[in-house]
């Protein structure tokens, strides 16, 4: 067994041939910081793991020795005892300091990504959703904008806010709702061989041959099913969970009232997004400004005369938009092969369709009640009293509404992720099993590799004991 130059011998510090004997594994001395050592009791552990915590010197020794820093350098160590080849026990001194020194050729691994993170909280239906900045962050960023603006002249009103398009997202419009689409098309193939179940009761989903067996459910008559699920098959409505919003025809007019609620179309929320940014669809019309609004007041704009303008041009942004497949013309992937490169696409398209949103919410404002999940695409939100969340007789049925984060209007919809043994889960060990959201889980089970941002909430490397005995002795 090779050792470090820094290592000195040492006696067997065992009195008797006839007592255990404390084991340590050479391989631990490999692992700078993790010592793995088995003793028949705390004695035998202290006597053959033990750390000086300061300089002690012998009768022949002095403090005023030449020698201390060396003397204090070997006693601040750990003692080890390690079993060689021929079976007897060796002691080696191994300087604490060298736990904390990197060697030279050593490689450090760097990740955006948290190696284990918390699995996402449920919300009660009770709770109001935080704010994606806290109020008082908010209130003070007002200040400091409106103390750096004092005695300057006013900027003009940037895009989208003065009624004109963002040039540069409008490609990003259109990647994001054909993205949309194929992820749906995907999907369609995709259930027809990968099995996912959903909760008659509740809207919780699992993807695997069969239910997960937790007490999770929290839908009707649940108390008398002691929180068991009832699974049934699912759609593709409950991994892609459809979040609708109001169509807008101008995003600067005036605010939708609770008499028009059931005289505008609602479409959903990604799609009128995308539309807002730029997409034109025939079904859907919406007003185009070529010059910037005249703001008259706060509330209150005024168009600009474009009659001096030429006739406008063709839009050299405009790209071919993709159409849904009917569930009669599905088609599932015959072989192995095409479902891996399906999976693969259908993540693809999921990262177009979360990131390219997550670039559009950006610049253009979007709302979300925080009792309820309604949505609202503009910079306010509409004043339909439809709200029926907890306590919306207070609020006679009006939104609470607040800035929304990607997850509002595209819910990932977290399952519990199964392992890679195909082992079916046990209630016993839910705290070692990971989530992910849906449609990666799907997609994992299909063959493709798993994103590298996926991982934290996924627990992969997490060891799952075989039995609830094995459970029980993880410290």
């Amino acid at each position: 067994m090779a050792m470090s130059s820094s290592y000195t011998m040492l006696p067997s510090p065992t009195s008797s041939s006839s007592s255990p004997k404390p084991f340590v594994s050479s391989c631990s001395l490999s692992k700078a910081t993790q010592l793995c050592y088995h003793g028949a009791n705390s004695m035998h552990r202290s006597v053959s793991i033990r750390r000086f915590s300061g300089l002690r010197l012998s009768d022949s020794a002095s403090s005023d020795s030449p020698f201390k820093d060396k003397i204090k350098e070997q006693l601040d160590a750990f003692v080890v005892n390690v079993k060689d080849a021929h079976g007897k026990f060796r002691g080696f001194r191994i300087p604490t300091r060298k736990f904390f020194q990197a060697h030279p050729s050593s490689m450090v691994v760097r990740s955006n990504y948290p190696q284990n993170a918390d699995l996402p909280r449920y919300y009660s239906k009770r709770e109001k959703k935080p704010f994606p900045i806290p109020i008082l962050e908010l209130r003070r960023a007002a200040r400091e904008r409106l103390k750096k603006a004092r005695g300057k002249p006013r900027k003009p009103t940037p895009p989208p806010r003065n009624g004109m398009l963002v040039r540069s997202l409008i490609p990003v419009a259109y990647e994001v709702l054909n993205a949309r689409i194929s992820l749906i098309n995907n999907l369609k193939r995709l259930m027809k061989v990968v099995p996912v179940h959903a909760c008659k009761y509740c809207n919780e989903i699992h993807v695997g041959p069969t239910g997960h067996p937790f007490k999770s459910c929290r839908g009707m008559r649940s108390d008398i099913r002691k929180g068991l699920h009832q699974w049934s098959s699912a759609s593709v409505e409950d991994v892609l969970v459809p979040i609708e919003a109001y169509h807008l025809f101008d995003r600067l007019g005036k605010r939708i009232s609770h008499e028009e609620r059931f005289s505008i179309p609602r479409v959903p929320a990604v799609v009128e997004l995308c539309i807002q940014a730029g997409v034109d669809l025939p079904d859907l019309p919406t007003k185009r400004r070529r010059k910037p609004v005249i703001r008259v007041g706060k509330n209150e704009i005024i168009d600009a005369n474009e009659d001096d303008l030429p006739d406008p041009e063709p839009d050299k942004y405009k790209q071919p938009i993709l159409h849904e497949v009917p569930d009669s013309k599905i088609i599932p992937p015959s072989t192995s092969e095409e479902t891996v490169l399906l999976c693969e696409e259908t993540l693809e398209a999921w990262e177009i369709l979360r990131s390219g949103a997550d670039r559009l919410m950006r610049k253009y404002a979007v709302r979300v009640c925080g009792y309820c999940p309604e949505v609202h695409v503009g910079l306010s939100g509409h004043k339909a009293q439809n709200c029926g969340a907890f306590k919306h007789q207070q609020r006679n049925g009006q939104h609470g509404w607040q800035a929304a984060v990607l997850d509002d209007l595209i819910p990932p919809r977290f399952v519990w992720h199964m392992p890679e043994t195909g082992e079916e889960l046990q209630r016993e060990l839910k705290s070692f099993y990971g989530q992910a959201p849906a449609i990666v889980e799907i997609c994992m089970q299909g063959g493709a590799e798993v994103p590298e941002n996926y991982k934290s909430t996924m627990r992969l490397d997490v060891g799952i004991p075989n039995n609830l005995r094995e459970a029980e002795m993880v410290v």
